[in-house]
This record gives C-alpha cells, sequence and structure tokens, in this order.
C-alpha cells in the first residue's frame, strides 16, 4: 500500500502545474468542461447557418503526438463537438453522440491552420446525421473526414 501511495504521489513540479488549471475551473462552473475546453480552445467560428457550422483551428502544441501531427483523438473530439454544434437546437434538449465514423487522410502539424465544416445530413425522429470535413486552409488538403450520428428524445405528439 505504502508503494501505490508513492506512486500515486505528486511532485512539488506537478502540483504546480496542476495549481495552474484554476481558470479552468472556472470554465467547469459555466457548463464547460475540462476535455471540451481543453481541446477546443482558440477555436473560431467563421459561419453559422441552420445545419452548417464553419470554424477555424490552429493546431496547438497541446494536441499534437510525438511526431508533432494533430492526433486523432483531437481529430475524433472535433468532429464530434463541431458535428452536434451543425444540429444544435435551443429549444430540445442535448443531443448524444450514438455513432461515428473517421476517415483520416492526412496529417495536421503544429500550427497549421485548419477549416473544419459541419453540416446537418438529416434527421428521422430522435436521431440526426452531420458530416465534419476538416481541412488545412492553406493548401486545401483534407485531413479527416467524419460521420456523426447523435441521439435526442423528442417529445411525444401525443
Amino acid at each position: 500500500m505504502e508503494r501505490a501511495r508513492e506512486v500515486l504521489e505528486l511532485t512539488k513540479e506537478q502540483t504546480e502545474s496542476v495549481s495552474r488549471l484554476d481558470d479552468l475551473a472556472n470554465l467547469v462552473q459555466k457548463k464547460t468542461s475540462f476535455y471540451e475546453y481543453f481541446t477546443l480552445a482558440g477555436t473560431r467560428v467563421d459561419r453559422v447557418e441552420p445545419g452548417l457550422v464553419v470554424c477555424s483551428f490552429k493546431v496547438p502544441r497541446r494536441l499534437t503526438d510525438s511526431n508533432g501531427n494533430l492526433a486523432k483523438g483531437a481529430i475524433a473530439t472535433l468532429v464530434d463537438e463541431i458535428g452536434a454544434a451543425a444540429v444544435h437546437s435551443d429549444d430540445q434538449p442535448m443531443k448524444v453522440s450514438v455513432d461515428m465514423s473517421i476517415s483520416y487522410l492526412s496529417t495536421a502539424k503544429l500550427n497549421d491552420e485548419l477549416e473544419i465544416v459541419s453540416r446537418a445530413l438529416g434527421q428521422k425522429r430522435g436521431y440526426f446525421g452531420t458530416s465534419v470535413l476538416i481541412k488545412n486552409k492553406e493548401t486545401g488538403e483534407i485531413i479527416a473526414e467524419g460521420r456523426h450520428s447523435l441521439f435526442c428524445r423528442v417529445a411525444s405528439k401525443m
């Protein structure tokens, strides 16, 4: 038990690093999770129309893998979050992801400027579908393409 305690104990440097996260605690209180903030910080919304969201995103160091590429998990989170934004509606409860399919076609490097376009594909009862395209703004190269299905319990018409 003592060995486990030693392994889990934070060093002084780790403790200081965690203490700098105070600003994130305030965001959590405003209904933004640490996870969303960590991934989406710096995302700029360029255009919003019914069924369409266009964003710009500069690849930060915190979301790169050991090769300096935008991490696959970060791409999946962008598909999830920005895909959901295309079908968001204030008059309905939150939608939950039920399926995602992502084709990773190329890589994005640190500081690359990306354009993320999310389109609503349709709705059948409580199911919604979106398509998300992530491409390099400068070269036009497609980084990833995702399909995203969400569910929201629709109020009964009875």
